[in-house]
């Protein structure tokens, strides 16, 4: 994704990646930016690149998973709202692996398919089973329980929150890696 990133003294103004790659460009300069006038500005082109790997959840991929885990910057881990045995999966499954393969990574809880919440068939179905759509508050509450970096819902199908999903996982993604680089203390 191509960005613009225009920087004055009073504003910080582009796409949402865009923003958070200029932030973290901007925080990354040995001194701040000081311009001689209200009117002077500078502009920096930031490219953002997201590789997405969709890891099959499946047990017969459980050995094969591990070789999409080295040089993570994030992870999506998704739960499917129209599904309450999902997002148990979440503690019980999904966040030890992760946390033995990806130490450090930031974690963004996802809540897929928000358009089924209030879906009157969903529902029933679920109804049959003693089951309910997970609330909001449930992946919440579940976001906090694994130290997730954030807690997000979205719908594909409306394409509701699937922008901020991503603009997200860019800002923990660029955030985690200037935390990475910080000097450290050495002892001789």
């Amino acid at each position: 994704m191509d960005s613009i990133l225009n920087v004055s003294s009073t504003k910080l103004a582009a796409g949402a990646a865009a923003v958070a790659a200029g932030a973290y460009y901007l925080a990354s300069r040995p001194s701040p930016i000081e311009p001689p006038c209200p009117i002077d500005h500078q502009s920096v082109e930031v490219k953002v690149e997201l590789a997405l790997w969709d890891t099959a959840g499946q047990e017969d991929y459980d050995r094969l998973r591990p070789l999409s885990y080295p040089d993570t910057d994030v992870i999506l881990m998704c739960f499917s709202i129209d599904s309450p045995d999902s997002l148990e999966n979440i503690p019980e499954k999904w966040t030890p692996e992760v946390k033995h393969f990806c130490p450090n990574v930031p974690i963004i809880l996802v809540g897929n398919k928000k358009d089924l919440r209030n879906d009157e068939s969903t529902k029933r179905e679920l109804a049959k089973m003693k089951q309910e759509p997970v609330k909001t508050e449930e992946g919440r509450h579940m976001a906090e329980m694994i130290n997730a970096f954030a807690y997000l819902e979205c719908s594909a199908k409306t394409k509701e929150g699937v922008r901020e999903v991503f603009e997200t996982a860019t800002k923990a993604a660029l955030a985690n890696k200037k935390r990475k680089r910080k000097p450290k203390c050495l002892l001789l």
